[in-house]
């Protein structure tokens, strides 16, 4: 069956930091029978887009410059969708405001909105095996990140990746959208 064939798509991966965001994601680029880019905010950091060394040495203020990255970032996500590229986006909305600016940004296309859950024991083992994350992120997140939201599908991070990407593409393939992003592009048009 072929995903709703109004726009291109966004399959949005929301969960805390170190939740499987990211595993799901690369299986699910790897199985979609059309093409998807898989971004992320690590993506960007790994590559060196930022300045993080000189972050880290205070050269340049990150509070001051964050919220032009995000908007930036948010921004270039719809840029991609309106060209016509389906996306596996894997974000944390963790910021006052990004919810209803994504919202806005959004609305003209086919968002797949899929919360990704994991027990919080889970998640800090992960964010120490991992060591790249600020030490707590993951538990703050955890107590957070899921609150307020509405999702078209929720899935566990702990769960088999096979299992939850053939559950994440039958809900994007029937095109049925309850989330808050469907809502918001409801209200939009």
């Amino acid at each position: 069956m072929a995903p709703p064939a109004q726009t291109a798509s966004i399959i949005f991966l929301h969960g805390p930091s170190s939740s499987g965001k990211s595993t799901i994601a690369r299986a699910l680029q790897a199985t979609t029978e059309a093409p998807f880019w898989h971004i992320s905010i690590d993506h960007l950091r790994d590559a060196g887009v930022l300045p993080s060394e000189r972050y880290r040495r205070k050269e340049f203020d990150w509070s001051a410059d964050r919220p032009r990255f995000f908007e930036g970032y948010h921004r270039s996500l719809a840029a991609y969708t309106s060209a016509g590229n389906n996306l596996i986006v894997e974000h944390i909305l963790d910021t006052p405001g990004w919810a209803e600016a994504l919202h806005a940004l959004f609305a003209p296309f086919d968002v797949l909105f899929v919360g990704v859950e994991c027990s919080l024991e889970r998640l800090v083992a992960r964010e120490t095996h991992r060591g790249d994350r600020p030490a707590g992120s993951a538990e703050a997140d955890f107590h957070a990140v899921h609150r307020d939201r509405w999702y078209d599908l929720t899935v566990n991070g702990e769960e088999d990746v096979a299992a939850n990407v053939e559950r994440i593409l039958v809900a994007w393939r029937s095109g049925f959208r309850s989330s808050e992003f469907a809502k918001a592009s409801a209200l939009e048009a």
